[in-house]
This record gives structure tokens, C-alpha cells and sequence, in this order.
């Protein structure tokens, strides 16, 4: 094989390895997402395998915590893993410099390079470029063995301590090689090493500023020119600049004021046009580019006021959308570009105009949506609950600070730089105040810290600290006073208190800092997609319940123009693996599902916030209920329609309800609905259109005689001891609430609903993980004291199912942090034994939940039986120890 072929196939090899490669003048990026190896086990970078390394192949980006933070046992993998991978180089490259780029990785990162470490990098969500050149091998044919260490152990001097997220560990964003010249664009903090501010902006006049850091390794003194230019979307040149440098072995820093650009097209949330800066380093003496890195330039202005709240471009502009977490159902946080994207794309399509990107930078992507669509943005490092008092905490606070701030600097969409959330939320030393004062102190003096330095970094936009709802603790530390902007995290209605709380909480904070501009960075209520509630209460977690809190909080918001913006908590649900309630592992506060589907929320916010025509039918398509009368063939049920015109038509079945006047997004019927399929269509016209949307309801419908209903169907599923509805839409199964019994319907005798002791949020049923289950609102509530449960069905073969899971226990778990109002006293396991018949024959004796399957486990007792004589189903319960539970029925004629 000749050289050239020999060096031709060596590249090859290198790109076939790659997931992408990209080129510019003077710069080259290949990706490196593909064919990596990964292992948990014990490795000495270029050696042979240790035995414990046990290797498997895997691509990026990649998490190892996809699957054991969503298991029943506690906690999940953090501790430290290995990835490598063999690569092939251009032999060319030997007189460039090559640096490897991670986009991300948690948090802890050390890179080899054929045994030789070439550096590290602390910290889990900012970017990161390291030089690896000096220890590659560029003979043709040689392989080169990158090792990556990956750390995600707690670590007391990296921040987050804690929070209400999962900390995932891996290399979970894309990863890229980077082979440029000796002269090129600093890369030190993972940035283009190019700045842009925009000085003076108008509508007739846009002046441009370029600052930049070069780094120069030549033996040679070089005289360098820096050439900007300014594209419109047209690729039309609009301004350029020229000037000279010149040096060698060192770091030389430019500056350039472009010329001013006349009747600038202006970037808004509307119109988000984007200019495109491309500058180059070029050899004076030859012409050649040396280097060259593309930004985007949004033309705008925009400004905060504590009374007016936030202006874009001189007008008014209530800044209105969501916090948004990065993982995805199955993917932990290794998202493709693809994800991310949509993400934006949904957020964009709810009508929002702003972004909080929450609690951590995130994937470029984001950011770079951003820019496009027209949300505008706020971004922060995750100093989140808690700060360690020590010098190593601040550096490494700081370096994330600068890192964030350098990497996304060119961003138009970003307004805010943060740098604390909730950070009074888990104080130190509650048994020592004294000492606790001194923690509060040091809290203040790392966040003035912070802002000092983000300030000097940019001190064009605007600094926030996000705070959690105790008014009168921030003041004291003096958190409302540092930052330039305040966010308060509220969850009056949820956690505790009214909603009515948040409204008065706003004009406290407005009264008592009248020019302090305010945001609300967070607010939200539980809505597992899967409970529906006629009767919704606070912490049932129904859909129900949700779409009121946030029509309060949406009035009140709309209402104060001194709230500058808000962000609902949040985009879309994520995992918090310390998690229990409904859907164990998940914050269901979501408008979105964890894999990205509406709920009837993000339907709301689309009718308070889109200027199009807007209309849908809330999504509770799987039904059951009973009969209104004995004589009745239907069961009427209310249905809800969103949308952001004035009336609404209802069509079911073909014939048409009254219509209703739409109120805070929202209208709603009392439907009689029919058993099997029901046809919905709901209709607005504007301007002389029609908009739809069309819905089919599946309707379980129950007969009120249920003793002369001889339908083969029978199929009957029951909650005891709720007030809510379980829909289980991979069985196409829908659990109704229970009922006293009725003669000649279904239901229980005696008993009471279970309900935690000492419990502020919930009236019924527990918030505890169900295990041996994915289903826990089935087992999460229960009848106490049953005795007995009939069914008066006609004669006929059945399958009967009892559910049962105790829901006492000895243990005890520390509340989250957010559970203020929620002081849950030691439980004590209660003691249950009790006998069960059906029909007079045993089925259960000296039966105990707790001994047959565990505390807060899951069980089931499946019977087949035949009813003859027409004496129906009764099933009695006898105490021997304790009071007899029973927490879900089914019964399904065979």
C-alpha cells in the first residue's frame, strides 16, 4: 500500500468512527459520538484490561443510570465508569493543535491519552475542550486509545449538592474532536473565543462590537489580520472590519467596532431574525484563513423595571413560558440533537416566549433554538438547596459562572444569568443558630461573589437569584438585594396554603420592593396524566385540579404588569429518583409527559397565550361511570374544551349542546355520554373559519340495575377509599371511585378511607411507592374497616380480583424539602389478620397483606366463580387482629 493510499485509508478509518465531521478555513471538527466502550469496572488507561473491566459497546451520548433510577430499590448508581475508544489520525495533523470537545459530562471528567493524562474538568453541565495532541501517535496505522474517566459521586465541594432532579452520570452530550492551527480562536473555556455586544442598538441604527482572545504558538512572530464580516439571512454583507496584529507564544486579545448598520431588521419573539458574524484570523503576509468561528448577532434591546416589568425592543413584553429539565423517558439525560429541538419546538408552539433553562446550562441545542424561534431565555449554574463554606465550592461556583457565561455569551436570546436556586431551601445547623447565622452570611457573600463576576463578564445583561417562597428569610440574608433581578419559586395551593396565597405573596414582594424587577421562576401542580377527578382536591395529583391552580396563578400573573415574566414548573416531567406519590421517580409537573405528550394543561396554556386560532377537547378519552337513573341509558359526565376564542359548540353523537361561554381558556358540558364509542366535536369560528377538534370517548357505562344488566361485558374496576379516577390506557382500563353500596347496584359496607397520619395535603389514600407495581394509584388507597363488598350481578360465570397493599410501615423517610406544611408523624405498622369469604366459602384465612407480600407491596387474590340463585357477589371481611383493608376490586363477567 503506497503512503498516500496508506494515510487516505487512516482517515477513513477515523471517519467511519465519527458520528459527524464538520470544516471550516482553518478548523476542522469531527464527531466522536460512535463505537465507544464503556465499563463500570476498575481500568489503568493503556494497559490491558484489569479483570474487573468488563466492557460493552455503547454510543453517545449515553448515561448509565437509564434504568436504576426508575427501579423500586432506593437510590442509584453514582460513583465513577470508563469509557474508551481506539481512533486512527491524519498525519497531517502532527503540526496542528487537536483538542477533544465535550459538550458534557457528569460531573467529574479525566482524559487519557495512550496512557498519559491530558487534563480534567469538574463540573456536569458546562462544556469543556481539552488539548490531547502532544500525546497522540501519527505514525499511518497507529491506534490511539482515548480513555475518559466519569465520576457522578457526591461530591461536597461540586455543586448541586441536592435538588429535586437526578444527577445522572455519564457522557451524555455529544463529544467532538477539534483539530486547528497553532494560531486560532482561545478555546480555553470551551467558547469560539469570540464576543459580541451590541453597544447602541435602534430601529434606524445597530452598532456591533467584537471582542476576541487569540492563542499564537508560533516560533515566528506573525503578522495576523482579524477580519469580521456580517451576513444577513440573505448571506448579503452588511458591515466588515479589518485590523492588524501581530505576535508569537502567547495570548493576544482584539477589539473591533464594526460600522454602524442602518435600518437594522431587529430580532423579537415574534420575528426572530438572525444576523451571522464570521470572523477570521488570516496571515497577513499570504491571505491564508487561519481560523475562522461563526455567531449568531440578534439586533435588540431590552430592559427590566420593577414597576412595568420587562421591554424588548422599547415595547412591552410580558415574558411568559417554562423551566424545562433535559431528560427523556428511557434515555436518562443522553438526549439526541433531535430531542432537544423538540423540545423548544414544543415550548414554542404553547405560545411561550421565554425559557428558563433550569437548574444547570444544557445541551447547545437549547440555547441555539432559542435564538431561532424567539424565546428568549435565562440561564444558571446549579447552586441548588445548599452551599458548602469552602474554598474549593466557591472556585469551582465561580468557574461554572464564567464557563456558562463565555460559552453562550453570543446567544440573543439570553436576557439573565443566574446563579443560586432556592438556596435557603435545606439550611445547615438548624440546631445551632448561631452557627447558622454564619452560613447565611457565607450564603450572601459567595452570591455576591457570583454576581460580581458575572457582572464583570457581561454587564450587559441582567443577574437573578431564584428563591423558594419564604419572604422574609431572603430579605434577612439579603438575597432580594444582591442580584439585579429576583425570582420567586411559588407553590401557594400545593405544598401549602391557598392558591389565593399567590397573589398576595406578589403585591408583598411589589410593596415592600417596588424597584425590584420580579419573576415568577417557578410555579405548578402535580398532574399525573393518568387521574382524572370529578371531585379534584389539592395533592390528588388529578389533571382536574391542576388546570384550576394554574388558571389562578395565570389571572394573577396577567393581572400585576410588574411581574416581568414567569416560567411554569415545568416544560415537561422528569425524573427525581428520591420521588414516591403516584408515579414513583417523576415530578409530574409537567405540561408535557416525560416522553413528550400533552396534557390537558398544556392545552390551557395554549389558550391563554397563542395569538392563532386555537382549539382542543380535553384528552380523557378512556371513561367508565354509572347510569344516572335506574331507567337511564346514559351517565352524564362534565367534559372540557380549551381554546382562546369567546364560544364554544359542543356537538355528541350528532346533536349539538348549548353553547358555552369560554372562561379563563376554558368551557366546559355536562355530557350524557352513551356506552361504547362517543363522538365529540368541538368548534369555534373566526373570522368566518371553522377550527375543530374532534375526540373519540370510550365509555365503560355501568347500569344503576345493575341485577338485570345481562350484558357479556361486564367489566367493573374500583378504587376504594377515593374520590379520583385511574386511567390505565395499556389495558384500555379505567378505575372508577368507590361507592357505598346500593341495592341492586355494587359497593361497600362499613369502613373508612385511609388517610396518613398527620397528613396537610392529602385527605385520602398515601403518597408512599407502591412496589411490585407500575400502577401505585391502584394500591394507593384503601377502604379500612371493610366489611364487606357486594356485587348484585346476575347469575353467570365471573373473575373477581382483590387488591390489597398495607400502607402502614415503621419506616420512615425524610419528606421533601418542599413539604413545609406536610408534618407527617412517625407511623406504626398496623397489625392486620382477617378472614375473607365470597359467597360463604373461604378464600383468604388468617390473612395478612403485610406477611404475604410486604409493607407497601402490591398483591392480588384472582377467584373464579359461579353466581346462581340470583344471590349476586358478597364478599365479607372477618377481623381477627387489627381492621380488614381492601384497596382496588375487579370484576369481569367471563
Amino acid at each position: 500500500m503506497s503512503a498516500n493510499l496508506h494515510k487516505l485509508f487512516c482517515f477513513f478509518i477515523l471517519f467511519i468512527t465519527a458520528a459527524s465531521a464538520a470544516f471550516s478555513q482553518g478548523r476542522n471538527v469531527i464527531g466522536l459520538n460512535g463505537y465507544w466502550q464503556f465499563s463500570k469496572g476498575t481500568y489503568t488507561p493503556g494497559s490491558a484490561d484489569t479483570a474487573s473491566a468488563k466492557w460493552q459497546t455503547v454510543s453517545l451520548p449515553h448515561s448509565w443510570n437509564k434504568d436504576d433510577v426508575d427501579d423500586d430499590t432506593p437510590g442509584y448508581y453514582r460513583g465513577l465508569c470508563w469509557y474508551k475508544k481506539a481512533i486512527t489520525v491524519n498525519s497531517d495533523w502532527q503540526n496542528k493543535k487537536v483538542f477533544i470537545f465535550f459538550e458534557g459530562a457528569n460531573q467529574q471528567t479525566a482524559v487519557y491519552v495512550n496512557g498519559h493524562k491530558a487534563g480534567e474538568h469538574t463540573g456536569g453541565y458546562t462544556r469543556f475542550c481539552i488539548e490531547i495532541g502532544q500525546f497522540l501517535d501519527f505514525k499511518p496505522g497507529a491506534k490511539n486509545e482515548i480513555a475518559v474517566s466519569v465520576d457522578n459521586s457526591f461530591n461536597e465541594n461540586i455543586p448541586p449538592l441536592t435538588a429535586d432532579f437526578t444527577f445522572f452520570g455519564g457522557i451524555y452530550r455529544d463529544v467532538n474532536l477539534v483539530i486547528c492551527n497553532k494560531t486560532h480562536f482561545d478555546l480555553s473555556h470551551a467558547s469560539t473565543g469570540v464576543y459580541i455586544t451590541t453597544p447602541t442598538v435602534s430601529a434606524t441604527n445597530a452598532l456591533v462590537k467584537i471582542n476576541g482572545q487569540i492563542t499564537t504558538k508560533s516560533d515566528i512572530k506573525q503578522k495576523l489580520q482579524i477580519v469580521t464580516t456580517i451576513l444577513d439571512l440573505s448571506s448579503k454583507m452588511v458591515a466588515d472590519k479589518k485590523i492588524f496584529l501581530s505576535g508569537n507564544n502567547t495570548e493576544l486579545n482584539f477589539a473591533q467596532d464594526l460600522p454602524i448598520i442602518s435600518n437594522p431588521h431587529l430580532w423579537s419573539t415574534d420575528d426572530p431574525y438572525l444576523y451571522t458574524v464570521i470572523t477570521k484570523i488570516v496571515d497577513a503576509k499570504s491571505g491564508d484563513v487561519i481560523d475562522e468561528v461563526a455567531n449568531p448577532l440578534g439586533l435588540r434591546w431590552f430592559k427590566f423595571d420593577g414597576e412595568k416589568g420587562f421591554f424588548l425592543n422599547g415595547k412591552p413584553l410580558k415574558l411568559m413560558g417554562a423551566s424545562r429539565h433535559q431528560d427523556f423517558k428511557g434515555l436518562a439525560n443522553a438526549l439526541p440533537d433531535s430531542y432537544h429541538i423538540h423540545d423548544m419546538e414544543l415550548l414554542k408552539a404553547m405560545g411561550a416566549n421565554f425559557l428558563r433553562v433550569s437548574h444547570y446550562p444544557q445541551d447547545p441545542m437549547i440555547l441555539e433554538m432559542c435564538d431561532k424561534l424567539g424565546i428568549l431565555a435565562s440561564v444558571e449554574i446549579p447552586v441548588v438547596n445548599a452551599i458548602t463554606e469552602s474554598a474549593a465550592f466557591t472556585a469551582n461556583c465561580k468557574n461554572m459562572q464564567v464557563e456558562m457565561i463565555r460559552q453562550n455569551y453570543n446567544h440573543p436570546s439570553v436576557v439573565i444569568w443566574a446563579y443560586m436556586n432556592e438556596v435557603l431551601l435545606r439550611p445547615k445547623f438548624n440546631n445551632d443558630k448561631p452557627r447558622q447565622q454564619i452560613y447565611f452570611a457565607n450564603i450572601a457573600k459567595l452570591a455576591g461573589q457570583l454576581d460580581s463576576v458575572t457582572r464583570k463578564e457581561d454587564p450587559n445583561r441582567y443577574t437573578m437569584i431564584a428563591n423558594h417562597g419564604d419572604f422574609n428569610r431572603y430579605k434577612q440574608v439579603g438575597l432580594i438585594q444582591i442580584p439585579m433581578l429576583v425570582g420567586w419559586n411559588l407553590y401557594q395551593g400545593w405544598y401549602g396554603g391557598t392558591t389565593a396565597g399567590f397573589a398576595e405573596f406578589l403585591d408583598k414582594h411589589h410593596k415592600e420592593f417596588p424597584d425590584k424587577p420580579l419573576l415568577v421562576t417557578e410555579f405548578g401542580a402535580d398532574a399525573d396524566p393518568r387521574i382524572r377527578s370529578l371531585q379534584p382536591e389539592r395533592f390528588d395529583k388529578s389533571l382536574e385540579y391542576a388546570v384550576g391552580f394554574h388558571q389562578v396563578y395565570l389571572n394573577a400573573i396577567k393581572a400585576r404588569p410588574f411581574v416581568a415574566a414567569a416560567a411554569v414548573w415545568n416544560l415537561v416531567d422528569f425524573n427525581s429518583e428520591t420521588r414516591e406519590e403516584t408515579m414513583p421517580h417523576i415530578n409530574n409537573k409537567g405540561l408535557l409527559t416525560q416522553d413528550r405528550k400533552p396534557k390537558d394543561v398544556y392545552s390551557l396554556y395554549q389558550a391563554y397565550l397563542l395569538n392563532k386560532p386555537f382549539i382542543k377537547i380535553s384528552n380523557w378519552n378512556i371513561r367508565a361511570g354509572i347510569t344516572d337513573s335506574l331507567n337511564s341509558s346514559v351517565c352524564t359526565q362534565p367534559i372540557s374544551v380549551f381554546t382562546n376564542e369567546h364560544t364554544i359548540q359542543l356537538t355528541v353523537n350528532g346533536t349539538r349542546l348549548p353553547d358555552q361561554q369560554v372562561k379563563d381558556g376554558e368551557a366546559t358540558w355536562q355530557v350524557p355520554f352513551i356506552k361504547g364509542l362517543n363522538r365529540v366535536e368541538a368548534l369555534i369560528t373566526v373570522d368566518g373559519k371553522t377550527y375543530a377538534d374532534i375526540q373519540d370517548v370510550n365509555f365503560n357505562l355501568l347500569s344503576r340495575d345493575l341485577k338485570n344488566d345481562r350484558d357479556s361485558l361486564l367489566n367493573i374496576n374500583v378504587l376504594l377509599g377515593a374520590k379520583r379516577f385511574y386511567v390505565d390506557e395499556a389495558q384500555h382500563q379505567v378505575w372508577m371511585p368507590d361507592q357505598p353500596y346500593r341495592t341492586g347496584n355494587f359497593g361497600y359496607v362499613g369502613g373508612h378511607p385511609f388517610s396518613m397520619p398527620g397528613n396537610g395535603q392529602q385527605s385520602y389514600g398515601t403518597n408512599k411507592n407502591i412496589l411490585n407495581t407500575d400502577n401505585d394509584p391502584i394500591y394507593q388507597t384503601q377502604q379500612v374497616g371493610i366489611q364487606q363488598y357486594r356485587f348484585d350481578v346476575p347469575d353467570g360465570e365471573y373473575e373477581l380480583v382483590l387488591h390489597f397493599a398495607e400502607l402502614t410501615t415503621n419506616k420512615t423517610k425524610e419528606a421533601l424539602a418542599y413539604n413545609l406544611t406536610n408534618n407527617i408523624q412517625k407511623e406504626k405498622a398496623e397489625e392486620r389478620v382477617f378472614n375473607v369469604t365470597v359467597n360463604n366459602q373461604s378464600i383468604l384465612k388468617n390473612f395478612s397483606p403485610a406477611n404475604t407480600y410486604g409493607t407497601l407491596t402490591a398483591g392480588q387474590e384472582k377467584i373464579q366463580m359461579i353466581v346462581t340463585g340470583g344471590k349476586g357477589i358478597m364478599i365479607a371481611f372477618e377481623p381477627l387482629k387489627g381492621e380488614a383493608i381492601l384497596n382496588a376490586i375487579q370484576l369481569r363477567k367471563m
